[in-house]
């Protein structure tokens, strides 16, 4: 029988959300695996990634008033994971996005969904984390807005490459920011469930553990 990281990840692989090949993330990395949200493109497929985000914000005990998720990956991240709480767990809470522009016409503003509020707690809703840049980008827009909480960051899977120094994203995300990090598996995961037969993908172990020789941390 299966775990629930283990069926995370055959979930993952059954979408498209994981493929693997010879890839150029946002980072500019040579990758030989890629994550990929948009592929949960069915009503089914993005309610059972809602519901996978909504156990890991349950499994660390993350209290937020808003989940947020950055454009354009992250709106219905944060959607499905919100829809999810509120219909199987109880838990209802807020969701929020940034627009690419600011709005100078009708209701206007940064952010559609529930307005941040000074003091509020925030949960951001992500992919993947490999650099750290999104968060980089997205904290700025959010400190324009109100002066809120950042209670934790929950991706679906923890590349544990380098940010822009020796330690990882996630590590990094929490010392310069202080914003923990939980993701719903990590690569050692994918590797391990590789290795196990779990999914298949054998030809390219030798090619991730490299990668992860280079980049990881």
């Amino acid at each position: 029988m299966l775990n629930y990281k283990q069926e995370f990840i055959r979930f993952m692989v059954e979408s498209e959300g994981l493929i693997f090949g010879d890839f150029t993330l946002k980072s500019g990395r040579k990758a030989p695996y890629f994550i990929n949200a948009g592929k949960y493109c069915t009503g089914n497929k993005i309610a059972r990634l809602g519901e996978y985000y909504a156990a890991c914000y349950l499994a660390h005990n993350v209290k937020a008033d808003t989940l947020l998720g950055p454009a354009y990956k992250g709106i219905p991240l944060a959607v499905s994971t919100a829809i999810a709480l509120a219909k199987n767990h109880g838990v209802d809470v807020g969701y929020t996005f940034d627009r690419k522009e600011i709005k100078d016409h009708g209701e206007g503003g940064m952010f559609v969904g529930r307005p941040l509020r000074d003091g509020d707690s925030v949960c951001l809703i992500e992919d993947v984390m490999t650099s750290g840049k999104a968060l980089r980008e997205i904290l700025p827009k959010i400190g324009q807005e109100a002066k809120v909480r950042i209670s934790a960051m929950i991706i679906s899977v923890d590349r544990q490459e380098k940010g822009t120094g020796e330690l990882s994203a996630v590590r990094e995300a929490y010392e310069t920011y202080g914003v923990p990090v939980y993701s719903i598996v990590t690569v050692e995961d994918i590797i391990e469930a590789i290795e196990e037969g779990v999914i298949a993908g054998k030809e390219f172990l030798g090619a991730m553990k490299r990668y992860r020789a280079e980049y990881g941390a």
